[in-house]
């Protein structure tokens, strides 16, 4: 214990700091993400050397993923794709005047979400690691469709969020249909004139951008910029309402939603939305006041950000045990490894037990940061939205526009997709159309197939989503149990409408 001891000193603790404020800013800001965060810090590590570079680019990871509570609580815009479902109740209680208190929420949750997903991480890693090596691409599909089932189930109207649901998966498949998939190599769902720039289809960040960012611009912009932004209404000074009562009957709540973060974290490839979704949808499916979340609730903040913060720690088992990411964060640091010559998989642990260490230690003390300096600070970030619309809107544009063209290293395509996806995330939603159910479906929906594919290939018959194992059949029951509830909910919703128009 000396020995990792004698590896740190204040300049670890003070790159872990800093990478946490860096790494909260990039979130705050439309735009920005965590994984932009690490990609561009990334070059500092050759300088650094593996313990104080990774304690940087932890501590960046840990706050970008924190920080994109921010933008999606004040500004309707989720900073990374595990913040989308912090919009749906964080957003409602900022146009309330609660914008503060929601964020305190959110900061608390994702502390003991990310506390407990490092505890798992440490404990647990090898037995979670061997356990998540063990899953096929049957029990991968059946999580994605489990997720997309449940968000679906979320709608006002589950046909309407089915149709949404599907039609991401549709956008998500526009692209070159890979060998390696499963595919023919061919480019599909586009016109030929679109070949060279759809080749790998469209890239995530802009297409976020677009439908969080430019399209509720442009729904605001359709009430004059003269109207205050509804972040204005903010209630400052003695914690805007906040209380640890809140937490008060919904610890299961917050415990159980940190361990699905942790738990879908792992698996690779599934990443952050499914966790948050799953978290949320949980939470709606047991809450006895499920009534009220998409309206304001704190416990759908205290899902998702829990859920989102824990993907943290879950994300680094694969990464660590199987050299597999477990989301694009993770991904930009095996570049951190590689560069210090080390390689990431089943021996990593036992051959570099002292990085191991060292890398729980700055994860713990990067959450730690992450919460002192959202939870005292957060009046000051959230001063953000005070800034008059006229002001801001243009500010925004221009961050989600740099956002775009820089994640890919300077793709002008990007841009044009930020802002297709801006007019269509504008239009499906004065339609009628979820937004939600779609970018889900345009996450997942690539996943999806090749998982479905895999499967097939791999077994030959349509019988094995049923009979591969008992996980499968659990899996089965819980989306069965969704789309019960839903159904329900929706026959209980018409009954009720009915017996007020005949009254």
């Amino acid at each position: 214990m000396f020995d990792i001891l004698s590896l740190l000193d204040i300049t670890f603790f003070l790159l872990a700091a800093l990478g946490g404020l860096v790494g909260i800013i990039f979130g705050a800001i439309p735009g920005m993400t965590a994984t932009m965060a690490v990609a561009v810090c990334l070059p500092l590590t050759y300088a650094l050397g593996l313990n104080h570079g990774l304690a940087l680019l932890l501590g960046l990871y840990v706050g970008g993923i924190s920080g994109g509570m921010v933008p999606a609580v004040l500004l309707n815009i989720p900073g990374t794709p595990s913040s989308i479902t912090t919009t749906f109740d964080g957003y409602p209680m900022a146009q309330k005047g609660e914008g503060e208190r929601a964020l305190r929420v959110c900061v608390v949750a994702s502390l003991i979400g990310g506390l407990i997903s490092a505890i798992v991480l440490f404990l647990f890693a090898p037995v979670l690691a061997e356990f998540s090596i063990k899953f096929s691409y049957v029990e991968k599909f059946l999580i994605i469709l489990l997720a997309l089932t449940v968000i679906a189930s979320m709608s006002r109207n589950m046909l309407v969020g089915i149709f949404s649901g599907v039609l991401g998966i549709w956008l998500s498949l526009i692209g070159t249909y890979s060998i390696s998939d499963g595919g023919n190599g061919h480019t599909r769902l586009m016109f030929d004139f679109l070949e060279p720039y759809l080749f790998e289809g469209f890239s995530l960040l802009p297409v976020l951008i677009g439908i969080f960012g430019i399209a509720t611009i442009l729904l605001e912009a359709e009430e004059g910029v003269k109207s205050g932004l509804a972040g204005k209404n903010i209630k400052f000074g003695k914690g805007g309402g906040f209380s640890l009562g809140i937490f008060k009957g919904r610890l299961t709540n917050l415990v159980r939603s940190s361990f699905i973060g942790t738990f879908v974290g792992m698996l690779p490839g599934v990443g952050g939305s499914a966790a948050s979704v799953l978290a949320y949808t949980q939470e709606k499916n047991l809450s006895r006041d499920s009534s009220e979340m998409g309206k304001g609730a704190p416990q759908g903040l205290i899902a998702s950000e829990s859920a989102n913060n824990a993907l943290t720690g879950g994300a680094l088992i694969p990464l660590l045990s199987l050299g597999i990411p477990g989301d694009s964060t993770t991904a930009i640091l095996i570049g951190a490894f590689t560069l210090q010559g080390i390689q990431v998989g089943p021996l990593f642990i036992p051959e570099n037990a002292d990085t191991w260490y060292v890398m729980m230690i700055a994860l713990v003390f990067a959450n730690v940061v992450m919460f002192f300096l959202m939870f005292y600070a957060i009046k000051h970030i959230a001063k953000v939205v005070l800034v008059p619309k006229y002001i801001l809107y243009p500010i925004i544009v221009m961050m989600c526009v740099v956002g775009a063209y820089a994640i890919n290293y300077g793709i002008m395509f990007d841009v044009w997709t930020l802002l297709i996806f801006g007019v269509l995330g504008y239009l499906i939603q004065k339609v009628g159309l979820e937004v939600a159910p779609l970018i889900i479906g345009f996450i997942l929906g690539g996943q999806a197939e090749v998982y479905f594919v895999k499967s097939l290939e791999s077994f030959g018959t349509y019988s094995i989503f049923f009979t591969k194992s008992p996980i499968a059949v659990v899996l089965w029951l819980l989306i069965a149990a969704s789309v019960a509830f839903s159904v329900t909910m929706g026959l209980k919703s018409r009954a009720k409408r009915r017996l007020e128009t005949s009254q």
